[in-house]
């Protein structure tokens, strides 16, 4: 299972399992870290579930979609690494991911 770590605005780390092909956003609400609201639950029509890619990782996941760029420019504070974690889906190649969530989202 790959493993993942979510920061919160605060600073406190949850470290994570997923299920491999399981969202980001998935795997934070069934381990109830807030600051992820996924309002729509996972379809990339919202912009609640936006987190910070830790720079380590941004080259090594795939580029976002049309719907997810678009979907990020609704988003407080977007930066140059914002993503939508619905649409980031957990791998044996990104086991370690590191995302940051936004002060917007506490």
């Amino acid at each position: 299972m790959p493993h993942l770590t979510i920061i919160e605005w605060s600073g406190k780390e949850h470290h994570l399992e997923a299920e491999t092909g399981q969202s980001v956003m998935q795997t934070a609400l069934d381990a109830l870290v807030p600051g992820i609201m996924a309002d729509c639950g996972g379809s990339c029509s919202c912009a609640t579930c936006h987190c910070y890619v830790d720079e380590a990782w941004l080259a090594r996941l795939p580029l976002p979609e049309t719907a997810e760029r678009d979907m990020l420019e609704c988003a407080l504070d977007p930066l140059a690494n914002s993503r939508l974690s619905c649409q980031l889906r957990m791998t044996p190649q990104n086991d370690g991911l590191v995302v940051r969530l936004p002060k917007s989202q506490i």
